[in-house]
């Protein structure tokens, strides 16, 4: 897949994910392989507004790269100004979110809400192309519901306007996360453009990675929800590609060992409280599947000592029959 200047075969990316994929996670998951990651959503009228908070979500480090900032918004002035600011952080990609489902944005004539407003679109991304000093890129579902798929029009919409790249999560705003995805849309997408085609929607193993690659003849592979109940999915469905199978089993070593890791991180870049807050919502991801785990994972949810939870982690003896290595 070749966009600006990354040229990687058969990329994986992690997709941007709202109070999921901050830095500490982003790390995690390049370090399990991840080629490409993109930012948490950058609200841009936080960003022209001056919001601190929202300025930092842009912040990411050189380990990260290749790494996109994902912006949202449905003002056009807004979304061309915060595409300035971003820029100036020196992503390699800037990517337009044009797919969030939730109430809140698309409602609000953002995100999956553009779908209804085609003219406004792509006015919105005109404007981003013309003031984005790296390759833009766009993030939507395959249209508002069932009886208004556009997608195939969307695409050619986008790229006569400059996009380098589409990740198309393969559902309608309407479904959310619910029900299966339609990847039987993408072969014919790929026939109307020629900018790179990313995969995105309910793909949760490495099988399922593999199938998608083979089935759709896309560029690339997105991850979101399976990269939080299992961050080595990147890892093995790599292997998979490769070989044909993968090391499906995560012994409880390994498990501690990453778990450890990214305290350690979101505490290095959130401080002690805040670190050990938002920790809290990936331990169920960590340690899914091993048997009678619940007793860990409720002591962890309420402690607010990092020693005491690093203790208590450390400490844990699975039973014999938590000890064999489970699969994720």
């Amino acid at each position: 897949m070749n966009i600006g200047t990354i040229n990687i075969e058969k990329p994986l990316l992690l997709a941007p994910m709202e109070n999921v994929t901050d830095l500490p996670f982003r790390l995690i998951c390049k370090r399990m392989g991840v080629d490409i990651m993109f930012t948490e959503f950058v609200n841009s009228d936080g960003l022209v507004h001056n919001s601190k908070k929202t300025q930092k979500k842009m912040f990411f480090e050189e380990e990260e790269r290749p790494i996109g900032i994902q912006i949202y918004g449905s003002d056009e002035c807004a979304m061309e100004g915060a595409a300035e600011m971003a820029v100036e952080m020196g992503p390699d990609l800037l990517d337009i979110n044009c797919g969030c489902w939730v109430k809140d944005v698309a409602m609000r004539g953002a995100g999956a809400g553009l779908l209804k407003d085609l003219p406004r679109m792509e006015r919105i991304v005109q404007n981003v192309v013309k003031v984005s000093t790296v390759p833009v890129t766009v993030k939507t579902r395959l249209g508002w519901d069932e009886t208004s798929i556009k997608i195939i029009e969307v695409a050619k919409m986008l790229e006569q306007c400059g996009v380098q790249g589409l990740t198309i999560h393969c559902r309608t705003r309407s479904q959310g996360h619910k029900g299966d995805p339609d990847f039987s849309w993408i072969p014919e997408v790929k026939q109307h453009v020629a900018m790179p085609i990313i995969v995105n929607g309910g793909i949760m193993t490495p099988e399922d990675v593999v199938s998608v690659f083979t089935d759709t003849g896309c560029d690339g592979v997105m991850i979101a929800r399976g990269a939080i109940d299992n961050p080595w999915l990147f890892k093995q469905a790599k292997e998979m590609l490769v070989t044909g199978t993968y090391t499906g089993e995560i012994t409880w070593e390994e498990r501690v060992a990453v778990s450890l890791e990214h305290l350690a991180l979101s505490i290095q870049y959130k401080g002690d409280r805040t670190g050990i807050l938002e920790m809290r919502k990936h331990y169920s991801g960590y340690f899914r599947g091993i048997p009678n785990i619940s007793r860990l994972r409720n002591a962890l949810v309420v402690m607010n000592d990092v020693n005491e939870i690093v203790d208590a982690i450390r400490s844990y003896q699975p039973q014999p029959s938590d000890s064999i290595t489970q699969t994720v």
